[in-house]
């Protein structure tokens, strides 16, 4: 829901729908954003202050909060910001817009979308102060209001759970996503959060081979520490726990080797299961798997542990880690591995092309999130991105290129 693209990048924010935010509180907006993202948040402060003049500048607010002094004065504004985003909804919507047949759908509608990015701000800032469970209720109502999750904020809700101590909630709610991911695409009822008791039963070998490649790493995780917490070292959390190996090694091997947490989440554009995804569930919830009981299970899982070991990328080598996160890997695509910078450099001829064919990739993935048009190198051949936004009967297409 970045308004920088999308349908309000062409229609305005909210659809055109949302009260018309004036002119001088757009202008200081960007200026705004513009100088918190060269990190000079002093400097950018006052023109979003000057922003939120506007009462339905919310965007400002959202922006404000990332620049507080502390998470308590970042969650005053948001908790503002929503009962403010949420009396503009019932004022352009109907009074019943939260509880009549258009719950669910708010994906669709696009003047939602500014209330929606607020509730997804509070998120961030609940966890950060650890109000775990105020999180949660967030992204509940979030998926209450929108199953279909097109923020992806059902990957936050997985990990928080199980920091609010809700395992079997958790257990569940991944379950219910995971189940979904081999079904017919459509969410879970209420977004998987019609909480009920979780299986406990190991799954079919055909059925585990399958969730190996084709789920989501936060999910599979967050079953595997789930299981554990609620059965111990039994069958089903033990499948999960290869799972977890197989489809994205990079957080096992982080944690077994007791790798700082990422202070931060990872704003890189990023692929299904891959590094970046691999930082933003640690900044989550590696607390949890750093816990004795856990770590030492993961560690003793020869099983896993076996699979995340790593051979070195350059063709003939053939060596192997000893233990996990051993080798250091290539710092600009992250996709390759050597046991040693002799190896690294032998390969760099034959790995140069597709390297940097990944990095352009990135940046001109980046551009497309915060709204900007991108040059690509033409000595660097890269498929064309395009971007489709669907709502109120609509399609917006756009290529970055």
């Amino acid at each position: 829901m970045n308004r920088h693209g999308g349908m309000e990048k062409h229609l305005g924010i909210g659809g055109g729908q949302w009260p018309a935010i004036s002119k001088a509180s757009q202008e200081a907006l960007n200026k705004g954003e513009q100088l918190a993202l060269r990190r000079r948040p002093n400097e950018a402060a006052p023109y979003l202050f000057k922003a939120m003049e506007d009462p339905n500048n919310v965007d400002a607010a959202i922006q404000l909060a990332f620049l507080c002094p502390t998470f308590k004065d970042s969650i005053e504004i948001l908790e503002v910001s929503e009962k403010k985003a949420k009396a503009i909804l019932k004022r352009i919507l109907g009074q019943t817009v939260f509880e009549d047949d258009r719950v669910g759908k708010f994906w669709d509608i696009i003047a939602t979308r500014p209330y929606m990015r607020v509730l997804q701000a509070q998120v961030r800032f609940y966890f950060e102060d650890k109000q775990y469970n105020s999180a949660a209720k967030t992204i509940i109502e979030m998926l209450r209001l929108c199953p279909g999750d097109n923020m992806g904020q059902r990957d936050w809700l997985a990990p928080i759970l199980c920091q609010a101590g809700r395992y079997s909630d958790a257990l569940y709610f991944a379950q219910q996503w995971l189940q979904n991911q081999l079904g017919d695409g459509r969410p879970p009822h209420l977004g998987g959060c019609d909480f009920k008791k979780p299986f406990s039963e190991p799954m079919p070998d055909a059925l585990e081979q399958e969730m190996s490649e084709f789920s989501v790493d936060y999910m599979i995780y967050t079953a595997a520490l789930a299981a554990f917490k609620l059965y111990g070292d039994s069958p089903l959390s033990r499948q999960y726990l290869r799972m977890c190996a197989k489809l994205n090694p990079v957080i096992l091997s982080r944690v077994l080797a007791k790798n700082e947490r990422p202070k931060e989440p990872n704003n890189e554009p990023r692929g299904l299961n891959g590094p970046q995804s691999a930082h933003d569930y640690l900044f989550l919830a590696q607390t949890l798997w750093m816990e004795d009981d856990v770590y030492n299970w993961a560690l003793n899982n020869e099983d896993a542990v076996k699979i995340i070991l790593r051979e070195c990328c350059m063709p003939g080598c053939k060596k192997s880690e000893t233990k996990p996160n051993e080798f250091k890997r290539c710092a600009d695509c992250k996709k390759t591995w050597y046991c040693s910078k002799e190896c690294q450099k032998k390969h760099w001829p034959d790995h140069r092309k597709a390297c940097k064919q990944h990095k352009q990739t990135q940046k001109m993935m980046k551009a497309l999130m915060n709204g900007k048009n991108f040059t690509p190198d033409p000595d660097v051949p890269t498929m064309p991105i395009y971007r489709a936004d669907f709502g109120g009967g609509m399609v917006v297409t756009e290529e970055l290129a």
